[in-house]
């Protein structure tokens, strides 16, 4: 996996030690080239010096190719820029950002980015998250014994059926938001690269369904 991360603080250097260590392509960019000491003598991954929402730089990181973004600088404000032109203008498939501020993370919330906070936490969070798809409930019925989940489909499944994710009294697609717009899909709609989709699921087929989403990582 290709993981473009931006802040070599803490969080961001201890994630992209983390990263290449298991073997994934990781680039890290920080504007003080002195962060580049943060990071251990065994850091695999390359090191880019300058602004974290800089096209051209992205670009050199190689963010059309990226698998996933992790946006952890020491600034809200910058954060959320460099994951909006992730998602919104790159179309990055995974893409997750530090808050600091919790009064913003509405914002994050509205742009369809995850937030995660702290300093060890967020570590482990930020790696569970680019390695396995984390759903959570939006709603709960009963007793929790069937949930209401939402979760962007993953590239590999544009052009099938979305219908072809059902199954018969665990897994139903219910909903699908494509380029802003929300629609009940037809037995015969097919997916698009970038659609958010709801699913009732019984709690009981939470792992069926997160296997399904994490085919396309391998996990």
């Amino acid at each position: 996996m290709r993981v473009i991360i931006v802040g070599c603080g803490r969080v961001g250097a201890s994630l992209a030690d983390r990263l290449t260590a298991e073997g994934h392509e990781v680039h890290i960019i920080d504007r003080s080239p002195q962060a580049r000491r943060r990071l251990s003598a065994g850091f695999s991954g390359q090191f880019h010096e300058g602004n974290g929402f800089s096209r051209s730089l992205l670009e050199s990181a190689g963010i059309e190719h990226a698998d996933a973004f992790v946006a952890v600088t020491s600034g809200d404000s910058s954060n959320v820029v460099s994951a909006r032109t992730a998602k919104e203008v790159y179309r990055v498939p995974i893409v997750l950002a530090r808050i600091f501020d919790p009064r913003r993370a509405d914002i994050y919330r509205d742009l369809g980015i995850p937030t995660i906070a702290g300093v060890s936490w967020a570590v482990h969070q930020i790696h569970q998250r680019l390695l396995h798809r984390h759903l959570s409930p939006e709603f709960s019925f009963g007793n929790g014994e069937t949930l209401l989940i939402r979760s962007e489909l993953p590239a590999y499944f544009a052009g099938r059926r979305l219908a072809e994710l059902d199954v018969d009294g665990e897994i139903r697609v219910v909903e699908a938001t494509r380029a802003g717009r929300s629609f009940v899909p037809a037995h015969s709609t097919l997916a698009v690269g970038g659609d958010l989709v709801t699913f009732t699921v019984a709690a009981t087929a939470l792992g069926r369904l997160r296997g399904f989403l994490d085919k396309e990582l391998g996990t």
